[in-house]
């Protein structure tokens, strides 16, 4: 199959508008402890979802995983398992910076070390500085760092700008000290799903092997790294569940919290949560097999680019920014700006290693 750069940063934009929107069905759920909803929504998303999609459009998925070395399996699940713990901070990086500063910081971290990490590992790095093409795309990523440069500067002018109270209203526990050593952890942490995506390149073989159409030989892969994923998160939920005392939220809403709130309601909102948050995977695993086999290291600055480009407009949606400066606002006009050139960048340089 020929390469399509233009229609794989479609699906890497269709992958980032749904990593961007995942958190909003988690604001409306009620009566339940953060360890609860993230653990509901969490079942579908790393476990549920990778199987069925897995299931429904690759071929002899069981047959494949069975194949597949051990030394490949166990890559894939410790990558996973590393980045779980950037997935279970990123929910408290939302919850202490709100959506734009809180993906800007997080992503900034994983953008950088999760394209540049794999090409120099594998030696690639200094080919990329000898093609045109390999230039280009360098200089797609620099422009993404600089869109979450202006990102950050716009968060932080919000903070110095508005009262705490005034923060409050939109992130009731902002906390922009704890918010960002959170972030900082979250996004190093959060790169590791890069490492295993590469490292489950053996399993895209088999699964090629197999008659699995090219655009989704990356699903069988998604099962491996998200169950790591989700060991990692799966115990730091059920450590809070204890602590907090919360388990009981799993069979009903304790008295006196929220007499509105419908056991019902908060499992099928976690679901769309969840499941949400699975289709970034699921676009960015097709999106990467239109980047052109060299070259797709650059679709995880694609899909970092994207997610910030479109949780700033959820921030701009849900009036994170209202009350804000000229000057921020901007600030913030730029960070978009910026950060859609840099993915039609990225994308014309792997349409000119195409040529």
């Amino acid at each position: 199959m020929i390469p399509n750069p233009f229609l794989g940063v479609f699906l890497h934009w269709l992958g980032g508008l749904a990593s961007a929107s995942f958190y909003v069905p988690y604001r409306k759920v009620t009566g339940w402890s953060w360890e609860t909803y993230w653990l509901a929504g969490g079942v579908v998303s790393w476990i549920i979802a990778p199987w069925v999609m897995a299931a429904l459009f690759s071929r002899d998925l069981l047959t494949v995983l069975s194949q597949t070395p051990v030394s490949v399996l166990g890559w894939c699940f410790l990558f996973g398992l590393m980045w779980g713990f950037g997935g279970l901070t990123f929910g408290l990086t939302m919850r202490y910076l709100g959506l734009s500063l809180g993906m800007a910081v997080a992503l900034g971290y994983t953008a950088v070390f999760g394209t540049l990490i794999p090409p120099i590992f594998r030696g690639q790095f200094m080919g990329l500085l000898q093609t045109k093409s390999g230039i280009v795309i360098l200089c797609g990523v620099g422009v993404c760092v600089l869109g979450i440069l202006f990102a950050g500067a716009a968060g932080i002018s919000k903070d110095n700008e508005l009262s705490r109270e005034k923060s409050k209203e939109t992130v009731p526990e902002f906390n922009l000290k704890l918010g960002l050593a959170v972030a900082t952890f979250c996004g190093i942490m959060s790169a590791c799903f890069a490492f295993g995506l590469a490292a489950g390149d053996p399993i895209k073989v088999l699964s090629l092997a197999h008659g699995t159409p090219v655009m989704f030989q990356g699903f069988p892969v998604l099962i491996v790294v998200l169950t790591g994923g989700f060991v990692t998160n799966c115990v730091w939920c059920l450590i809070l569940s204890t602590r907090n005392k919360s388990f009981a939220e799993y069979v009903g809403i304790p008295a006196g919290r929220d007499k509105g709130a419908s056991i019902a309601r908060n499992y099928i909102l976690s679901a769309v949560a969840g499941f949400t948050w699975y289709l970034q995977f699921f676009f960015y695993s097709m999106g990467e097999t239109q980047m052109g086999k060299k070259y797709g290291f650059s679709s995880w600055t694609l899909h970092m680019a994207s997610i910030i480009i479109f949780s700033t407009l959820w921030g701009i949606a849900l009036h994170e920014w209202r009350g804000v400066s000229g000057r921020t606002k901007l600030l913030v006009f730029l960070t978009l700006l910026v950060l859609v050139g840099s993915t039609a960048i990225v994308g014309y340089g792997n349409l000119l290693s195409t040529q």
